[in-house]
């Protein structure tokens, strides 16, 4: 079994992105919430999936489901999206979602699953690295632009919590993806250096890094990979709001995945040494030159999200739109359709993507 550890310093983190990660849980079986239209594992008879594979510039593969519309003609050229998990999650929370949405509009999709996640390559695995992640979305784009019933001049991306900072990072030097939408999005730099509200002190972040680099030292002279932030095992009173909130996702079946052949009990977490990288990620650097192709960030009126979306539309360049949506929290909008905007999408990218 390998080791998770809960830092004291790490644990402030940890509030911030509770939710971000999953993992496995006996106990998964407790009370989902399945109200507002709660449907991660949706299924249409209108979209036809198929497994694909693609290697990204590093040669590591990235293992996707495309999603085709059932009456696709394929001598025609469509305009694609691209669409990306939550940090942590896999491509079936969340992102499958999105792509059948999108594809029983006409659209073709593709949803991935994030190097060392899922069924993508790279180890060890649970490890984070942003730019790898950004570049996987730039090698989607390179699959999807050489597919014949594809038109390469129009695809977009979607981007789910952290993979929204993910595709921004893309976008900056990728002016292929011509349309940016973002979903309860996580600036996952900001949110491992400052936690949510800026509530995590300097002397915190310096202690996190320190402890870090000395556990490097650990795993160089083959000791004990350790492990980092999830969802809490279980609920009891002192639980916050945000725990419950997505343990009602991850730790239900109203969201909980485990890949095949990996470890249910280590499903998501990152590694330690590895989740540090993020204090390095600035994806909202330089949005303003993303312009002139459109952005559209979504945000729950009630998400502990909610400031990151409003950042990264204050700094980005016109043309630009923030949609909050009413009543709805973070994790409300990765899979209950009934408050998940996808006319709003639909309109966004059929006007943008020609």
């Amino acid at each position: 079994m390998k080791k998770i550890i809960k830092h004291p310093h790490i644990q402030s983190v940890i509030a911030a992105l509770v939710g971000v990660f999953i993992i496995f849980s006996t106990q998964f079986a407790r009370g989902a919430d399945m109200s507002n239209g709660a449907d991660n594992f949706y299924k249409s008879d209108r979209v036809v999936i198929q497994k694909v594979a693609f290697k990204n510039q590093y040669n590591m593969t990235v293992e996707g489901d495309l999603f085709l519309p059932k009456n696709l003609d394929k001598n025609i050229k469509t305009p694609a999206i691209i669409v990306g998990h939550p940090m942590g999650a896999v491509k079936e929370q969340s992102a499958n979602l999105y792509a059948t949405k999108m594809a029983e509009r006409g659209f073709v999709t593709l949803s991935i699953d994030l190097s060392f996640w899922g069924g993508s390559e790279g180890m060890p695995r649970n490890s984070v690295s942003p730019d790898i992640y950004a570049e996987d979305f730039s090698a989607a784009v390179d699959y999807l632009g050489t597919r014949p019933f594809v038109d390469r001049n129009n695809i977009g991306v979607i981007g789910i919590c952290g993979s929204g900072s993910f595709a921004i990072s893309a976008a900056k030097i990728d002016p292929r993806l011509k349309a940016i939408a973002t979903v309860s999005m996580y600036d996952m730099g900001s949110a491992n250096r400052n936690a949510l509200n800026h509530s995590l002190t300097l002397a915190q972040r310096k202690q996190i890094i320190a402890d870090a680099a000395q556990q490097r030292y650990v795993e160089f002279t083959g000791g004990e990979i350790k492990y980092t932030s999830g969802t809490v095992h279980e609920l009891n009173k002192n639980s916050t709001a945000i725990e419950r909130e997505f343990y009602d996702f991850y730790r239900t079946p109203r969201g909980e995945f485990t890949p095949k052949g990996q470890s249910a009990q280590l499903t998501t977490h990152p590694t330690l040494t590895s989740n540090i990288k993020f204090m390095n990620f600035y994806p909202f650097n330089d949005i303003e030159t993303i312009s002139p192709r459109p952005m559209l960030f979504i945000t729950g009126e009630n998400a502990h999200s909610k400031e990151f979306s409003e950042d990264a539309y204050q700094r980005a360049a016109e043309p630009k739109e923030l949609y909050v949506i009413a009543n709805a929290g973070h994790v409300d909008l990765y899979d209950r359709v009934d408050l998940i905007p996808f006319d709003k999408l639909f309109a966004f990218f059929s006007s943008n993507l020609k």
